[in-house]
């Protein structure tokens, strides 16, 4: 699967939601979609799957725009925070009407992530609770395997045993049936280990998409006596600075070639890796 996003914008009324997005997805990975409240993931997500038509730009999935177009729109499954206070079907009757519109939906896989969240398949949907809403989404979300599947949030509500058992199933089944897997997320910290790539969104504006690995590259943590570090990140972009009596400890925004690696752990400071979430957090913070 490929999915091109080229100039997109989407308007609400006089509220501008994305702005020039461009951007492609291709390969079966899974891309972490960072932004903060408001950035813009839900509008991104909803004109991906089809939910809203964009302002201006373009979107295609293998070639052909996805919008009311019934083949395209069978490949994608977007799964998010929805409320079923209507929902008077049990599990199984739900997963049921599901699966005559999925042509890669597997009962059995289902049945069993059922048993591994611990839902009652005869009780009315609505009446569960909003953390056995969230496991439902999941399970309808792999389940349905679709070639592009979107998970917007739909961790909220869930416990942490339950979002173990959402993360660890979710890299079962991509090895075993890989797709384009977009995660939205504001549990970074928590969630990073899943992603293949990384996107991040700010503002409407896309700010960046990155393999894992090459950007958290872009950031280091020096520690050691607090002269020596001064002097050694003098001249670096400084993310976050602690410090406790004579020893101090910089997070920096910046590769490090291997010179400089090397002249710090001559000097005895210690380089450290820094995490996702502290660059999000740096990359999108208010001026």
């Amino acid at each position: 699967m490929n999915i091109k996003v080229k100039n997109l914008s989407l308007t609400y009324r006089n509220h501008v939601a994305l702005k020039d997005i461009t951007l492609e997805l291709s390969g079966e990975k899974i891309y972490g979609l960072l932004g903060r409240n408001g950035a813009g993931k839900t509008s991104l997500l909803s004109v991906l799957a089809s939910f809203r038509e964009a302002s201006s730009g373009s979107i295609t999935i293998n070639g052909e725009e996805p919008f009311e177009n019934a083949k395209i729109m069978q490949q994608v499954a977007f799964m998010y925070d929805k409320d079923y206070k209507d929902e008077s079907d049990n599990v199984k009757d739900m997963l049921q009407d599901i699966q005559r519109y999925r042509p890669n939906f597997d009962m059995d896989y289902a049945e069993y992530l059922i048993e591994k969240f611990k839902l009652n398949k005869k009780k009315p949907v609505k009446q569960f609770s909003k953390g056995m809403q969230s496991a439902l989404n999941v399970i309808i979300g792999l389940s349905t395997r679709a070639p592009v599947t979107i998970f917007d949030e739909v961790y909220l509500g869930m416990d942490a045993p339950s979002r173990d058992i959402f993360y660890k199933e979710l890299l079962k089944d991509q090895q075993n049936h890989p797709r384009i897997m977009i995660l939205s997320t504001h549990l970074v910290s928590e969630m990073d280990y899943l992603f293949d790539e990384v996107i991040i969104i700010n503002k409407g504006k896309f700010l960046l998409q990155e393999e894992y690995n090459s950007l958290i590259s872009k950031g280091a943590t020096i520690t050691g006596n607090r002269e020596l570090v001064d002097n050694f990140v003098q001249a670096k972009e400084q993310i976050n600075v602690q410090q406790l009596g004579d020893t101090k400890s910089v997070m920096i925004y910046g590769e490090l070639d291997d010179h400089e690696r090397n002249t710090a752990l001559a000097k005895g400071l210690e380089v450290a890796p820094v995490s996702l979430h502290d660059l999000f957090v740096h990359l999108t913070e208010e001026e």
